[in-house]
Formats: C-alpha cells, sequence, structure tokens
C-alpha cells in the first residue's frame, strides 16, 4: 500500500475527502518526526512505538573494490509492533 492508497482508504473510512486524510497524515507524519527528532517516543497503544536508536561506528568493505571503509555512527528510527498487532499478524 502506497501513500495515496493509504489515505483514499483513510477518507473511505473516516467518511472524509482525500485532501482531509492527506492533511491528517502528513500532520502525523510530522508530529512523530519531530517527537524522534527530539529523541522522544510515540506509542500507540495496541498498535507500536516509534522511537530513535543510535547506531555504533564500525567498519565495512566497499563491494566493488574490495577497500575497508569506516561507517559513521547515527541514529536510526526503528518501530516495533504492539502485542495486538503482533497478534493479527
Amino acid at each position: 500500500m502506497n501513500k495515496a492508497e493509504l489515505v483514499a482508504k483513510l477518507a473511505e473510512d473516516a467518511g472524509i475527502t482525500k485532501t482531509q486524510a492527506n492533511a491528517t497524515l502528513d500532520s502525523f507524519v510530522e508530529a512523530v518526526t519531530k517527537t524522534l527528532k527530539g529523541n522522544g517516543k510515540v506509542t500507540l497503544v495496541g498498535f507500536g512505538t516509534f522511537s530513535v536508536s543510535k547506531r555504533a561506528a564500525r567498519t565495512g568493505r566497499n563491494p566493488q573494490t574490495g577497500e575497508v571503509i569506516k561507517i559513521k555512527a547515527k541514529k536510526v528510527a526503528r518501530f516495533k509492533a504492539g502485542k495486538e498487532l503482533s497478534a493479527k499478524l
């Protein structure tokens, strides 16, 4: 499912226009992004938790040349499915 399909489904289920559904989805994504940028986490009971974790610096290998390279440490977004979502899958 892509964003357009999700927006159409949200609009149909909620009885709103696609424009309103798109604005709602954009607002949700922006709120989650701002929270994660501030090192917070977003928990939706029954669905899951969005959080930030730190990935340590490490060495890797260039697959074309075989040369050893250094990969910098960085923050990555994580999602952990909630109990109810996991049970439905």
